[in-house]
């Protein structure tokens, strides 16, 4: 079967690029081989997606140069390639053919800037009065008033992307959440996300076959909801394949993390969750006044990671998942040196590809680290399902966590603004930046309709039935 399905030519691309940079880094050709790689990936003579071959070429290394980690000197993972930009239009609210020059003129009527008039029967708007309030559009009953918003600005729903005067998308680094939203929703692939895919591949090269130093990779939950037709055991076996030392499941860091969370809430009584790194950015940036309420916790990413290096300090540990946010969450000061490198499901594909293993050809070796709850963590509901079993096992039957689960960052806004001015009823804020949780995540290999019972169907796989039962073996137990 082939797990190679990707949503769109640009995400095609990006694995392409990916899987070249890769292969000439395993083989130690990278200097030689770079300048070739545009031409292999876009043969010509002709263009297939942009004016001319050359331009299709040079957006092509452009690629490369953010597969190789990007712009050293940007501090955002997300950068905009501006060659790739292709200047959507950006006129606001427009008036189109389908005007039938009614009587009615109920869009003049409820301009609040009287920037509509009514000229030669049909209706014109004067983009010096408008103000974008979208009245007009909702009045008009033949629909033939538009919005026009760029894809990517739709997308980014903290309001982090304006154009330059050049018409060129631009992201405000001081607003952006790095969620990736845009990265997924451009369809010209004119935002991308850096990728840290050569740090990962000398990490493993370094170790000589884990010789000099183990190496570990840390997989998020979501990987069950990946590579189709493949079994989780199957996708073990081929990370191993990589150079791996051992696969270690980021749902134990999770049972660690609402273990512990658990304790927090019911001794502060009000908590937002720490796990998804784009919401706790987002709480910084737009609501400082709660950044005291985010849980001190650290993510299930940390968690297992400085459980693993506390084991062995000299292991090198590299995260996969499907959130690009984590990516920058390891780039933090307060992280630094609890874990390597952090690579996506994308990533991870161009990797296993640039190695030629196919996993329909791996066997099945097991990933028996975490229980239940710690791998619902993936999908939206799943960290309060974790907190809520979290309290019942800490014996707290005199407190009740009544969650505001939030699927998405639109959701997490308006329970954030109802915590900022005191009338938010629930005590615990679950916070996914991306819809359906991490299953939903902007570096996924789909990024189709997600259910979460194959996510509650993974964890019911796990041997270890309750949270105690999962951290025990860690020694975190207090009797």
């Amino acid at each position: 079967m082939d797990y190679r399905v990707f949503d769109t030519s640009v995400q095609e691309i990006k694995y392409k690029v990916l899987k070249e940079v890769a292969t000439l880094a395993w083989e130690g050709n990278l200097d030689s081989g770079l300048l070739g790689i545009a031409e292999k990936i876009m043969p010509g003579p002709k263009p297939t997606m942009r004016c001319c071959i050359y331009k299709e070429r040079a957006i092509i290394n452009e690629r490369v140069k953010l597969a190789m980690g990007g712009d050293p000197e940007n501090p955002n993972v997300v950068e905009v390639l501006n060659i790739a930009c292709d200047e959507c239009p950006v006129d606001g609210i427009r008036v189109s053919e389908a005007c039938r020059g009614c009587i009615a003129h109920r869009c003049k009527n409820v301009c609040p800037k009287d920037a509509i008039e009514i000229i030669d029967l049909k209706a014109h708007i004067n983009p010096d009065k408008c103000v974008e309030c979208g009245r007009c559009v909702s009045a008009c009953p033949y629909n033939a008033i538009t919005k026009m918003v760029r894809p990517c600005e739709n997308a980014c729903k903290v309001g982090a992307i304006t154009m330059t005067e050049d018409k060129k998308a631009d992201i405000h680094d001081e607003k952006c959440i790095s969620c990736g939203a845009c990265v997924y929703q451009c369809p010209f692939g004119a935002i991308s996300d850096r990728s840290f895919i050569l740090e990962a591949i000398n990490i493993l090269k370094e170790s000589e076959n884990n010789t000099n130093y183990k190496v570990y990779a840390v997989v998020a939950p979501a990987i069950s909801s990946q590579f189709s037709g493949i079994k989780v055991e199957q996708m073990v076996a081929g990370i191993k394949q990589l150079g791996f030392f051992n696969v270690v499941e980021a749902a134990l860091g999770a049972d660690m993390t609402a273990y512990k969370e658990a304790e927090e809430l019911y001794e502060k009584k009000f908590l937002t969750s720490s796990c998804c790194p784009a919401f706790v950015r987002y709480i910084k940036t737009a609501y400082p006044d709660l950044v005291q309420h985010i849980s001190h916790n650290v993510s299930p990413m940390e968690e297992i990671s400085t459980y693993l290096k506390k084991m062995d300090p000299h292991a090198k540990i590299i995260f996969i998942g499907p959130c690009i946010a984590k990516k920058m969450e390891y780039k933090l000061p307060e992280v630094e040196g609890i874990i390597d490198c952090v690579i996506t499901f994308e990533e991870l594909l161009a990797l296993l590809d640039s190695r030629g293993i196919d996993l329909n050809e791996m066997p099945e070796e097991p990933l028996d680290n975490a229980s239940y709850y710690g791998r619902i963590f993936a999908r939206s509901g799943g960290v309060s399902a974790a907190v809520t079993q979290a309290l019942k096992e800490h014996g707290y039957d005199d407190f009740t966590c009544n969650p505001a689960v939030c699927n998405g960052i639109e959701e997490c806004k308006v329970a954030l603004l109802k915590a900022s001015r005191g009338i938010l009823q629930e005590n615990f804020i679950e916070g996914m930046a991306c819809q359906d949780g991490c299953i939903g995540g902007a570096a996924c290999i789909t990024h189709g309709p997600k259910d979460k019972k194959q996510v509650d169907a993974y964890g019911n796989e796990a041997k270890e039935t309750t949270i105690k039962e999962s951290i025990g073996i860690l020694g975190m137990i207090k009797e």
